[in-house]
């Protein structure tokens, strides 16, 4: 990533705006600016689509109204999160309306004293005891607390079940997290209605705009919740150790009494219980009033729940429950070209960045199968991100488990939404859904009732990412070539593609081949083509004699890792055998370009090339074929002989006709050659041939731990790190992650030469460290 922020001495000139408005460094604000107000009604009820203006045209922007410099688009505000010393988090739990004499004397009467938790803490002190407190929130431990999430759910959904209308925030989605929160952190649960109120309170009391009356009556309620939190923490002190969080703090607190204090202990409790709580009972509430708002995707989810990982991120980065979070600058700073003057008050709407275009494809699309939804700003990012985001996922997941489980014919009421105004949580204050009790399927089946599916703790993996298709079309392309049209079961049109994708189709097994879309590219439908290899591992012959017309098959996809660069001045096309299958498409897409390209392409015999009729009709002025029963040759020395200026190579084929490529390209200028691996020879992990090593993470501050047995990635996901993958062979480059300082043992196949000898990119599916340690963005 590029960073947007430069640190600069001097104002910003040359605004182009002439209103009456002026920011903090002089500057006129745009009039759009000039009338933005997070408390009206647009920004309440839609902040990324109250930005669009603000991502288009002026991504950061002074607010008069708010008194904040505001941030929009996705590369700005992840920059932002990776600077904590330039962007100090220390104002994030500040009041952002300015508290009256009135309420202030109401805290103060309470000994109300919250004052630094992770979430508004400088270094170094913020890491030092970030990393005392981590143990409790990796994927491992929390495993252990996802049978009392399910048993809660369940208890919940068993009271309504039969009664066929409900109000799902009221009935569970608001008690269960708050009760999660609690038997996380060892505290008992009484009074629970009040806790409710008490995280209502805190929220308006932080990120609201109460009026003065109102922030009387606030402060009431934040000073009740804080001596009622500051009860229980004696109360727990003062008796033997139990399980829970607070008591392992409170442990800390006796061994490192200077880091983990008295008043840091009563802050933190108080913290997690809102954040643990409303944050995901709000992201629950969202996720469901978006899918059940689009049937069609809801019903896709009933039929595909390993998509519920999926479902859950997606809802996440669409529509979150965290709109927005704040920082405050310490030294004049340039953020997306415009100059933020020390002390600036800066909002990051994390909302509108996962709806950046610049990041996210279609983004205001809701895509329950968009393989980059975990990129989300939702949890924030680096060593302030959410500490508790697994525990969310955790409980987001087993709520949508156990409601398309057991009533998948859940429908959404005709409701208006109402939300707690405030700038940075966001979820409706009440969800009212139906259904028909006679359909629920455990009233035939009491089986369903427990037929629950588990999900791995921790980010999904694309690879996890599954949809269903249907053979329209199975008939021989050539010889020992099948080829196969895939529809939508429903008849729906499946997403357009580019040239240079494919399909990982998944076998009974579990294993996965790729197989590439050959189109055209505008036809509706999605087309493979087959080679039967007997002498390889057995999926292209279960292709060939299982896949029939009718039959359903489960593909991830389509992905593309060998996108065609449409610029050149003219492009080469090489194909060898099967290798065809992308190299049409790119060729389809080049003529519909009006492009200037040639194409080769060789075979073991003319009847083994397939698609050799239809590229001789589409294609024939330019075509170049090579049957060796024919006797004709492709001869690469002569083809690349002499390096042609703007020109690009484009080839597929075996592994051999790739390295004689290589080989044979060396003279041309780096970065002309393109090509596509199917197989990942050399790239997977053997214990007893490797060293461990450590690895640091810049961004995040902590190290890991990397051992002989475990990948790069493995470790860092063990650790809690949200690391975006897909074919995890070293083959797609979704992994990459930059690196700072280190020696790279690069086995991958998607960097080039001079990419590996810059050394500031690793794969972490495959690559590893020559020597003992690596510095990583990350």
């Amino acid at each position: 990533m590029t960073s947007a922020i430069h640190r600069t001495d001097t104002d910003a000139g040359g605004c182009p705006f002439d209103p009456a408005a002026v920011s903090p460094t002089g500057c006129p604000v745009s009039p759009e600016a000039a009338a933005f107000d997070p408390f009206d009604a647009p920004y309440q009820l839609d902040p990324a689509e109250a930005l669009r203006w603000s991502r288009d045209q002026e991504p950061v922007f002074y607010s008069p109204k708010l008194g904040y410099w505001v941030v929009s688009r996705y590369d700005d505000i992840k920059a932002i999160f990776r600077d904590n010393l330039t962007f100090s988090p220390s104002i994030a739990l500040e009041k952002i309306t300015p508290p009256s004499d009135e309420a202030l004397e109401v805290l103060k009467r309470y000994d109300y004293g919250m004052n630094r938790t992770l979430v508004n803490e400088d270094e170094p002190a913020h890491m030092a005891r970030r990393r005392v407190l981590l143990d409790a929130f990796t994927p491992e431990a929390l495993e252990a607390h996802a049978p009392m999430v399910r048993r809660l759910v369940r208890e919940k959904l068993d009271a309504i079940i039969d009664r066929g209308r409900a109000d799902l925030v009221a009935e569970m989605f608001w008690e269960v997290p708050l009760t999660v929160a609690l038997h996380f952190l060892g505290v008992p649960e009484e009074d629970m209605e009040q806790l409710r109120r008490f995280s209502a309170a805190h929220t308006l009391n932080t990120w609201g705009r109460p009026s003065p009356e109102q922030q009387v009556e606030v402060a009431e309620a934040v000073g009740k919740f804080w001596q009622y939190s500051g009860r229980v923490l004696r109360k727990m002190q003062a008796q033997p150790r139990s399980e829970g969080w607070m008591y392992d703090m409170i442990e800390k607190n006796r061994e490192m009494p200077e880091v983990v204090t008295d008043s840091y202990l009563h802050s933190m409790m108080m913290a997690i219980i809102v954040a643990a709580h409303e944050t995901t009972a709000l992201a629950t509430t969202n996720a469901f009033r978006q899918l059940l708002s689009r049937p069609a995707v809801w019903d896709e989810l009933c039929a595909n729940p390993e998509l519920i990982p999926s479902a859950a991120e997606e809802s996440l980065r669409h529509s979150g429950s965290m709109v927005s979070w704040r920082r405050i600058t310490t030294c004049d700073v340039e953020v997306g070209g415009v100059t933020i003057p020390e002390g600036g008050r800066i909002l990051m709407v994390m909302a509108s960045g996962n709806h950046d275009p610049r990041h996210f494809e279609n983004p205001d699309d809701f895509d329950i199968y968009r393989d980059n939804a975990v990129d989300h700003l939702t949890f924030g990012y680096g060593s302030h991100q959410c500490m508790g985001k697994n525990l969310g996922r955790m409980e987001m997941r087993i709520f949508l488990e156990e409601f398309i489980r057991r009533l998948p014919h859940l429908e959404l009421e005709e409701q208006a939404f109402t939300f707690l105004p405030n700038t940075s949580l966001r979820g409706p204050e009440a969800l009212w859904v139906r259904w028909d009790p006679t359909l629920n399927p455990e009233r035939r089946d009491p089986a369903v009732r427990s037929a629950q599916r588990d999900f791995p703790v921790g980010a999904p993996e694309a690879r996890t990412i599954v949809r269903r298709v249907r053979v329209m079309r199975a008939e021989p392309e050539a010889d020992g070539v099948l080829g196969v049209t895939l529809v939508d079961p429903a008849g729906r049109s499946l997403p357009a593609w580019t040239p240079g994708s494919h399909l990982d189709v998944l076998l009974p097994s579990g294993e996965a081949r790729k197989y590439s879309l050959c189109g055209p590219a505008d036809s509706g439908d999605w087309r493979i083509a087959v080679l039967r290899e007997e002498g390889g591992r057995g999926g292209s012959r279960w292709m060939h004699e299982a896949v029939h017309e009718g039959v359903e098959l489960r593909v991830r996809g389509p992905k593309n890792h060998f996108r065609l660069d449409e610029s050149a001045g003219h492009h080469v096309l090489i194909a060898g055998g099967i290798g065809i299958t992308p190299i049409i498409a790119m060729a389809d897409r080049l003529k519909q370009l009006g492009k200037s390209y040639e194409l080769h392409y060789a075979g073991r015999s003319r009847g083994s090339m397939a698609f050799v009729e239809r590229l001789e009709r589409d294609h024939g002025e330019v075509l170049h074929r090579y049957p060796g029963d024919q006797g004709r040759r492709l001869e690469l020395d002569t083809l690349l002989a002499e390096p042609g200026d703007g020109t690009l190579l484009y080839a597929c084929g075996p592994e051999r006709l790739l390295a004689a490529l290589e080989a044979g390209t060396t003279h041309w200028r780096e970065g002309s050659l393109h090509v596509e691996h199917f197989s990942a020879e050399g790239a997977l992990l053997d214990p007893a041939k490797e060293h461990a090593f450590e690895v640091e993470l810049a961004d995040s501050e902590l190290t890991v731990e990397v051992p002989s047995d475990r990948t790069l990635m493995q470790a860092l996901r063990a650790a809690g790190l949200d690391v975006p993958s897909d074919c995890e062979e070293g083959l797609c480059g979704t992994c990459q992650v930059e690196v700072v300082e280190g020696e790279i043992d690069h086995r991958d196949k998607v960097l080039t030469p001079s990419e590996r000898e810059s050394n500031d990119r690793v794969m972490t599916c495959c690559s590893r460290a020559r020597g003992r340690k690596l510095i990583l963005a990350l």
